[in-house]
């Protein structure tokens, strides 16, 4: 029943009309608006946490901003293995192949070496003139020969030419002449005059003199010019043809390799492939912004459809938002912490602490559901690294499974193993395939990392299980188990004061956890908080028929609006015990709830048969204070303590009987409006009445009859149901 039937007066005044109908609507189910506020702002800090996490750069980041030329300031490692066409290797193989092309010359010009004998031969033929000049005078000869030569000859070769005969000059002149002209007929590049230069010493007869052989080096030397020229357009179409004839070039980089390391210059191949691995982060454009919000939306909007299919009323909760919002986003900027950088660090990332939190303090699914978007997160981050997503989350999923509704302290030591065994599987799963002989040291990283991630999250998770409960008055499991000893002293105290009452909670808390494991409850709480409802008899237990043991009821001298006032304050005082003794707000609520806003039966029934009339009797005086119950654990105990009390009165006889019974006084309570605001189904009532008759049956089975003095009458041992002290008792 998730909506409350309206009484007549609330339709009359939700029909009204105007603003004060929809005023009145407003105060009277502000649960709605405060589901629809709590959602709204779960949405808004779900989206923009999970789009930040998509778009905002860290300095934590590999997605650095790198230019060619810059010191790169850390180590960049692969996220991922990838193979791609390198274009800067394919152009380095291109140049390459194209520098191995020799440049090509045309063939020698015998133009140019004719142009050069000529002039070699009109140096000799001046030369001769001045020789045979009989007006010069020797002086005047060899400034001629100097002014004219100098080029080529210096001023000791000028005047060793001046004093050769004419046999020996004409000697040198025929060796310049054929020493240039073998010289000239070989191909002579630009590249090459010098080493051509250098032969020329080898050419020359040795008949010439060291005198005469220097002249002619000297001539012929400066004679000697390239005949050859290049051909660039054939030079440039052969280096064109060798380039194009290069296939293109792979790259090939294994996940964790170190594309660059701190300190180096950034060169063209870094930025590469930086650039391929989507390790360079360029200016957000409109388009990964659309991008990141559609993803966030969706997972967000999946995250809220499955919370809502799960629990209803999940959202009215504010506590229960919190929890899984403030958890959800402090793991999404852990993950942005941690996961994008390419190391050991993603391996740390602690996702199994969220899903045992979410697992321990809400439920299973919901973490599980958790779990497998936080997952999505974790691979855009990780640029798709599939060994991280699937150790992170199979890691999360398999710690929320071993530590359940952590029942038990050791059940985080189970669970923090559990995560080191799934870690540890995924590893080796995923690194064998893989694994050299000197991979040795990143393999114990990754094992140490594994380990550590299993002892962090479980002592992660237990530390802030204990402060959730202690901080925000979150009721959990470790709580309820604590509260659930028997030495614990308010327990201590009611098993003293009121033994009857002790034991009635005994039975009643027995009925209510059967029949939470019946509907899928939350067992712990039901039975711890089925200790503790009726702690406030302990103030004034002798009031309350069960822990009168001397025949003598006290209320036969009061009248019924005092009695009736001292039955319903048993909660009251049951109120004021638990925050004493600061006991946790979800086991208070079954102390105010599990009467609802019924009434004390007999006493105000007594109080009608002293007046004339029911009007001139004040109702209010007679009704719990409420209110009703609101969840479906407060809802069960209040079914069971009417059952076992009514049962206990009337002591049935037999199976059947029992059940009937049951089911009116389950369908007392629907008729009267009590289980309006909880969430218990039709279904849920019916599997509720059959978990009750189970327990009651086996309490008040039928006894044997011994023989004799001893026999014993089970129903004698029980109070007559008419009785003013039968009907005292505030749980019927």
């Amino acid at each position: 029943m998730t909506e409350a039937p309206l009484s007549t007066l609330e339709r009359t005044t939700a029909n009204a009309g105007g603003n004060g109908g929809f005023l009145s609507r407003w105060s009277r189910d502000p649960a709605r608006w405060r589901r629809r506020l709590n959602l709204g702002l779960f949405s808004l800090a779900m989206v923009v946490s999970l789009s930040a996490a998509l778009l905002l750069v860290w300095p934590q980041d590999s997605n650095l901003q790198l230019q060619e030329g810059q010191i790169n300031p850390v180590d960049v490692r692969a996220p991922r293995p990838t193979t791609y066409q390198s274009e800067v290797l394919t152009i380095r193989e291109q140049d390459r192949a194209a520098a191995g092309v020799q440049p090509i010359y045309d063939p020698p010009q015998t133009r140019v070496a004719r142009q050069q004998l000529d002039r070699a031969q009109a140096a000799i033929d001046f030369v001769e003139l001045v020789r045979n000049d009989l007006y010069a005078s020797e002086i005047q000869q060899l400034e001629q020969l100097t002014s004219i030569t100098h080029v080529f000859l210096s001023e000791e070769m000028a005047a060793t030419i001046s004093q050769l005969s004419d046999a020996r000059w004409e000697i040198v002149a025929n060796e310049i002449v054929r020493v240039l002209d073998r010289v000239m007929r070989q191909e002579v590049r630009e590249d090459n005059v010098q080493a051509a230069r250098r032969s020329i010493s080898g050419l020359i007869s040795f008949g010439l003199s060291d005198d005469e052989a220097a002249i002619a080096n000297a001539v012929v030397r400066d004679h000697v010019v390239p005949n050859t020229l290049l051909n660039s357009e054939r030079t440039d179409a052969a280096r064109a043809e060798a380039s194009a004839s290069v296939a293109p070039v792979e790259r090939n980089i294994a996940a964790g390799e170190t594309i660059i390391r701190g300190g180096d210059r950034v060169d063209a191949l870094d930025m590469e492939a930086m650039e391929e691995l989507g390790l360079l982060r360029s200016e957000t454009t409109w388009r990964e912004f659309l991008s990141a919000s559609i993803l966030s939306i969706l997972l967000t909007v999946l995250l809220i459809i499955y919370v809502t299919y799960r629990r209803a009323h999940f959202w009215e909760e504010n506590l229960q938002v919190f929890l899984l919002g403030g958890i959800f986003i402090a793991f999404i900027i852990l993950a942005k912490l941690t996961t994008p950088i390419p190391s050991v660090l993603p391996y740390l990332y602690p996702l199994a602490a969220m899903a045992m939190l979410l697992g321990a303090l809400i439920e299973l699914p919901i973490a599980t559901v958790a779990t497998m978007i936080m997952g999505v997160l974790v691979a855009v981050l990780t640029s798709g690294d599939v060994e991280v997503v699937s150790y992170v989350v199979l890691g999360a999923l398999g710690g929320a499974l071993a530590l359940g509704r952590a029942e038990r302290l050791n059940s985080f030591v189970k669970a923090g193993l559990w995560v080191i065994v799934t870690n540890l599987v995924v590893l080796a799963a995923f690194q064998l395939p893989l694994l050299t002989e000197s991979d040795g040291s990143s393999l114990l990283a990754l094992t140490s990392s594994a380990v550590v991630n299993g002892i962090f999250a479980s002592s992660f998770t237990l530390v802030v299980f204990y402060l959730l409960g202690q901080v925000f008055g979150l009721t959990t499991s470790l709580q309820l188990l604590e509260l659930s000893r028997p030495t614990q002293p308010l327990l201590r105290q009611l098993l003293l004061k009121a033994p009857g009452t002790y034991h009635h909670t005994l039975i009643v808390s027995n009925m209510a956890e059967e029949a939470a494991s019946a509907i899928g409850a939350d067992i712990l709480l039901t039975r711890v908080g089925g200790y503790y409802h009726d702690i406030g008899k302990t103030v004034r237990p002798y009031f309350f028929i069960e822990n009168n043991s001397d025949g003598v009821n006290p209320h036969d001298r009061l009248d019924p609006y005092t009695s009736g006032r001292i039955i319903i304050s048993h909660v009251t005082d049951g109120v004021d015990l638990a925050q004493k003794h600061r006991l946790p707000s979800a086991i208070i609520d079954f102390i105010r709830e599990h009467h609802g806003t019924t009434r004390v039966e007999y006493f105000y029934y007594q109080a009608c048969q002293e007046h004339e009339s029911e009007d001139a009797v004040d109702e209010s005086k007679f009704r719990y204070p409420g209110p009703r119950p609101r969840s479906r654990e407060t809802a069960l105990l209040m079914l069971a303590d009417g059952c076992e009390a009514t049962v206990r009165s009337m002591s049935p006889a037999t199976q059947e009987e029992t059940l009937e019974l049951i089911r009116s006084v389950i369908d007392r309570r629907l008729i009267s409006g009590q289980l309006d605001d909880c969430q218990l189904t039709l279904r849920d009532l019916s599997l509720v009445s059959e978990s009750f008759a189970r327990v009651l049956q086996g309490i008040h089975h039928p006894r044997v009859k011994y023989p004799g003095d001893i026999a014993v009458n089970t129903k004698t041992s029980s109070r007559p149901a008419n009785s003013k002290s039968a009907q005292a008792v505030p749980t019927s």
